[in-house]
C-alpha cells in the first residue's frame, strides 16, 4: 500500500514521488546474496525461505522472487492468505501456510496447491475442503517437540498420523511434511535444542513405522541452520537470515556472512535553533544542554518507530545523533548541536535510521537495543505508510519458483 500523495482534483503530475520524502529501500540483491549464504550453509537440505508478515515488513511478493532467484525452493508463510496473495502474484513454487483458525479458508488452499501445516484439530476440516475441491490436500504434521505453541503434543502423535495415514489411504491427503520448531536455537549453549532435537528423531521413527513416507522433514529455523547442521534433514526454514539480520546475541550480520537488506530513511524537515534549557517532545523528557539546532526527523510510531526507543540513532550528513525526547506519532527530534543558523544548510538532508552499518552507521540492532527489542519487530513493524522502494529487481519474467524442485 502507498498512501496518495494528493487528494481532489490537485494535478499530482509534477509531485516528487512520495518515496523520496521516507521510505524503506529493499535490497533484493541483499536478499538473493543471503540466501545463497544459507543455501551454503544448509546443503544439501533445501531451502524455505519464510516470507510471512508481509516477507518481515520487506515486501513478500518482490522478496519471494529473489528468494527463489537465488535458490530457494519453497517459501512459508503463517497465514493462508499471505499464500494466496502469492499465488495471485503468478508465484507457483511449493509453499507452505502453518497458523490457522477455524475460519481459515482450506478449500482456497487446496484449490491453490498450498501445503497446509496440521496440529491435529485442522485435519478433519482439511479433508472436508479436500473433498470439496476433489483434489487431495498437501500435509505438514506438525509436533511440539518443546516450544509450547501449535504442534501435536507427543501424546497425541500416533493418534494424529495414524488418521493422516487413513485419509491417505482414501485419496485424501497426501503427507508430504512432518516439522517441528525450535524453541532456543538461538542460544546455542542451551541444551533444549538437543532434548528437541531427540524427541523431533523419536517422532519421525513413530511416523515412519505407521508408513509415512515424507517429502521433507523440517526443524531448523534460521539460527540452526547456521550452527547445528545436525537438524537440518531434508529442509531448512530461514526467515531472519535472509534478511540480512543475525540471530545471536554477540555475532553480528558481517561476521555471519550477512547483508541487512533494508534501509529506513527519510528527510530532515526542519532545523531550529533554540536557546539553553528548551524542552523537547512531550513531556518535556529533555532539555538542551546550551544554545542548539534541533533537527525535525518526520517519521515516527505511526510508521512503525517504537515510541520508547528514545536515543535510537540517527545518521544526518555522516554523523549520527541519538533521538531526543519522546518519539511521537509522525515525528521524533535530534540534536545537532551549536551548529549556527539553519543547522548549517542540513534542511533537506537524507536521514538515515538504519541501513546496512557497513559505513559505520546505525542498524536495526542498534534500534533495538534501544527499543529494549530484538531486530526481527524494528523491521518488521514499519508501517504501510513507509513506501517501499526496491532496487537491483531483475525482470519481472524472472524465476518464480525454485531452481530446483521442492523434493
Amino acid at each position: 500500500m502507498t498512501y496518495p500523495a494528493t487528494t481532489g482534483d490537485f494535478d499530482a503530475a509534477p509531485v516528487q514521488d512520495p518515496r523520496y520524502e521516507r521510505s524503506a529501500v529493499i535490497d533484493l540483491d541483499a536478499i538473493r546474496h543471503n540466501v545463497r549464504r544459507l543455501a551454503a550453509a544448509a546443503s544439501p537440505a533445501k531451502v524455505m525461505a519464510v516470507v510471512k508478515a508481509d516477507a518481515y515488513g520487506h515486501g513478500a511478493v518482490p522478496v519471494a522472487r529473489a528468494a527463489l532467484e537465488a535458490g530457494a525452493s519453497w517459501l512459508g508463510v503463517a497465514h493462508i492468505s499471505e499464500a494466496l496473495a502469492l499465488r495471485a502474484a503468478g508465484i507457483d513454487a511449493p509453499m507452505l501456510a502453518w497458523l490457522h483458525t477455524t475460519e481459515s479458508n482450506f478449500g482456497a488452499a487446496v484449490a491453490a496447491g498450498v501445503d497446509i501445516g496440521c496440529s491435529g484439530w485442522e485435519l478433519e476440516r482439511i479433508v472436508a475442503a479436500a473433498r470439496e475441491q476433489e483434489r487431495p490436500a498437501r500435509v505438514h504434521l506438525k509436533v511440539d517437540t518443546g516450544l509450547g505453541r501449535n504442534g501435536a503434543t507427543l501424546d497425541t502423535w500416533e493418534n494424529l498420523v495414524g488418521e493422516a495415514m487413513e485419509y491417505q489411504d482414501q485419496g485424501l491427503l497426501r503427507v508430504v511434511g512432518i516439522f517441528s520448531h525450535l524453541a532456543v536455537a538461538d542460544e546455542p549453549e542451551r541444551p533444549e535444542t538437543d532434548q528437541q532435537l531427540a524427541a523431533f528423531r523419536e517422532v519421525l521413527a513413530v511416523a515412519e513405522d505407521a508408513g509415512v513416507d515424507p517429502e521433507v522433514r523440517h526443524l531448523a529455523n534460521t539460527p540452526a541452520t547456521l550452527s547445528r547442521p545436525d537438524t537440518h534433514f531434508d529442509l531448512v526454514r530461514v526467515g531472519l537470515g535472509i534478511y540480512g539480520l543475525s540471530p545471536f546475541d554477540g555475532q553480528t550480520s558481517a561476521e555471519l556472512g550477512l547483508r541487512p537488506a533494508m534501509t529506513l530513511r527519510t528527510l530532515v524537515s526542519q532545523c531550529k535553533e533554540v536557546p539553553d534549557g528548551q524542552g523537547v517532545s512531550y513531556g518535556l523528557r529533555y532539555h538542551t544542554s546550551g544554545p542548539s539546532t534541533l533537527g525535525l526527523i518526520p517519521v515516527g510510531y505511526a510508521d512503525g518507530v517504537p515510541r520508547v526507543a528514545t536515543g535510537g540513532p540517527v545518521r544526518v550528513a555522516g554523523k549520527t545523533y541519538p533521538v531526543v525526547g519522546r518519539i511521537a506519532m509522525d515525528q521524533m527530534v535530534i540534536d545537532l548541536g551549536d551548529t549556527g543558523p539553519a543547522g548549517a544548510g542540513l534542511l533537506g538532508a537524507e536521514a538515515e535510521l538504519f541501513g546496512d552499518g557497513t559505513d559505520g552507521g546505525p542498524t536495526a540492532d542498534d534500534w533495538a537495543r534501544a527499543a529494549g527489542t530484538i531486530n526481527y519487530e524494528i523491521v518488521t513493524r514499519i508501517s504501510p505508510r513507509v513506501p517501499r522502494r526496491f532496487i537491483n529487481e531483475q525482470a519481472p519474467a524472472a524465476v518464480v519458483h525454485g531452481s530446483e524442485g521442492a523434493a
